[in-house]
């Protein structure tokens, strides 16, 4: 048996402590050049805390059950975590409106209970990566208390107010993403305020020094007690327009189609002047040294998303790329996405993939269970840094929420209309029980209805479940250097399938994905063995000529020579 199925199939193996256009390879860092960082070869994992295990019987996940499910993340494979909003908050967005920057919620636990999860992840080799909020507080933030006090108080200009327009209403036509203008009336001092989400998250005026200086002490706080890195939540949103000019209309907006598209966002957010802030605060993470990582949430097209890598690579580390999220599920389709991006990228700029998150729908219940097995391999193949959200390990969907539980406050204002986001946020099923193992309580969402069959307790004996897959493939990735920081090529394919190599000078390896319900074949561009195949078939076969895959099937092959 070759070197990789060995690393396939022996998954027991000790973890290490990490502390062009078609056809044209992608370079990857050449031998003896550049040292890669752990974030070029490693796995970040997401956690919706909210949801991934409860410790103390009241339904709601916390930091004491994050730390008592390590040594399954550590067996899983995986080399980071990022724990959505930890923070104080009144919880109007679940986290994402915070009152206190510097504590965690009681929800949550404590800073002691953070600081015993951050030595835990370390010993088991696991980086802490933080959800920063920093274009908006909660409204019962100390600054914004004071500043709707007075409009001579001296934190006013923490947040961005404005006179009534002619009209006597909103300043501009600027929409909240939550549905309805951004702009609140405050009876008391005579003007309104700006958020570009709910009336509780007012946003931060980052125009004005003194909220920037605020802000990266934040940054310096949590790096001092020994994170990792953070995701800055909606990064482009940071700044807005100097002169609040209205938004275009959106021509190609419709029916059905979330109310804030109807006009499109020139000057409400991604303005010049953001890049400068970026650059700050990767100049704050470089104060502790050349690991710690900046990750910005950015849905932007690619030519602005790539951006944010920032002049020379001064900006963020890893720009979210959702493309996968959004894409249209079709070879041809991904794979001029892919080259696209690859293509996008700057000199030197790391690429990253995302199949899901906790505000998209999963990608079960986007594309279907099997094809949600090829897209895990397409997502722990490609080159750069790969994310997975919580619970797709195990093929988890979207569930059903029934009025009279629905949380989210997109879902309460904009109701019926299918963009709510408690489906893909529900307990991660650690077992077939009623309660998924996740809680003794009453779970703050309901379970999945078919958590008998799709659990962890159940898919980890199982060879076939999509557990085993995904620990398969992060074995896989250990193992092999193609596979983490190894060039990226095309390899022709017509139809449902899409294919690409990853290669070094030592080592080639195809990836070979059907797309579709129905058998295709591949002509190969040189023989090779099979390593790993999601229908479970032929491993350690060698083939020369043709492939045929099943539908829906995955192929991951060691080319000869």
């Amino acid at each position: 048996m070759g070197e990789l199925a060995l690393a396939a199939r022996s998954l027991d193996d000790n973890r290490s402590n990490p502390m062009d256009e078609s056809r044209q390879a992608h370079q990857a860092p050449k031998p003896g050049g550049e040292k890669t960082v752990w974030w070029q070869r490693g796995v970040i994992y997401q956690i919706y805390p909210r949801s991934f295990q409860d410790s103390n019987g009241d339904g709601v996940g916390d930091l004491r059950g994050i730390v008592d499910r390590l040594d399954y993340l550590a067996w899983l494979g995986i080399d980071a975590i990022w724990i959505s909003p930890i923070f104080s908050s009144p919880m109007a967005d679940f986290g994402y409106d915070i009152s206190d920057y510097r504590n965690i919620d009681p929800r949550f636990g404590t800073l002691e209970d953070f600081d015993r999860l951050l030595i835990e992840a370390h010993r088991r080799g696991m980086r802490v990566l933080l959800d920063l909020v920093p274009n908006h507080t909660s409204d019962r933030h100390p600054w914004f208390l004071e500043a709707r006090s007075s409009r001579d108080n001296p934190m006013r200009d923490f947040y961005i107010w404005r006179d009534p327009g002619p009209d006597g209403g909103p300043p501009n036509n600027w929409q909240s993403e939550f549905g309805g203008d951004a702009w609140e009336w405050d009876e008391r001092t005579g003007q309104y305020y700006y958020h570009a989400f709910l009336k509780e998250q007012p946003d931060l005026n980052w125009r004005n020094p003194r909220v920037r200086n605020e802000m990266y002490d934040v940054l310096r706080f949590w790096l001092n007690r020994g994170v990792d890195g953070f995701r800055v939540d909606v990064m482009w949103h940071l700044i807005k327009d100097a002169e609040f000019r209205d938004n275009p209309p959106n021509p190609d907006w419709t029916d059905g189609m979330p109310p804030h598209k109807r006009v499109l966002p020139i000057y409400s957010c991604d303005q010049p002047e953001v890049h400068e802030v970026v650059s700050e605060m990767r100049a704050v993470l470089e104060e502790y040294g050349d690991d710690r990582l900046l990750i910005g949430e950015i849905y932007l097209p690619l030519a602005r998303l790539v951006a944010y890598y920032g002049r020379d690579l001064r900006g963020a580390h890893l720009p979210f790329n959702f493309h996968l999220i959004q894409a249209q599920w079709d070879a041809r389709h991904i794979e001029r996405q892919i080259l696209e991006y690859e293509a996008a990228l700057p000199e030197g700029g790391w690429p990253n993939w995302v199949l899901g998150n906790h505000d998209k729908p999963r990608i079960a219940a986007r594309v279907g269970r099997e094809q949600a097995r090829v897209a895990a391999v397409m997502l722990l193949t490609l080159r750069g840094t790969p994310t997975i959200y919580y619970g797709d390990e195990i093929a988890m969907t979207d569930v059903s929420i029934p009025p009279e539980q629905v949380q989210d406050p997109f879902e309460l204002r904009v109701p019926g209309q299918g963009f709510g986001r408690d489906p893909q946020r529900t307990p991660l099923q650690w077992d077939g029980s009623a309660k998924a193992g996740f809680t003794t309580g009453s779970p703050w969402l309901p379970i999945a209805p078919d958590v008998a069959e799709y659990n962890v307790e159940a898919e980890r004996s199982d060879p076939s479940s999509m557990l085993t897959l995904y620990r398969r493939l992060l074995a896989l990735r250990r193992k092999s250097k193609a596979l983490t920081i190894g060039r990226y090529a095309t390899v022709e394919a017509a139809g449902s399938l899409l294919a690409y190599l990853r290669e070094t000078e030592e080592e080639r390896l195809l990836v070979v994905l059907n797309l579709g319900p129905e058998p295709a074949d591949l002509v190969l561009p040189g023989p090779c063995r099979i390593v790993l195949s999601t229908a479970g078939e032929g491993e350690e076969e060698r083939i020369e000529g043709t492939l045929r895959l099943k539908g829906n099937e995955a192929v991951l092959a060691e080319m000869a020579g």
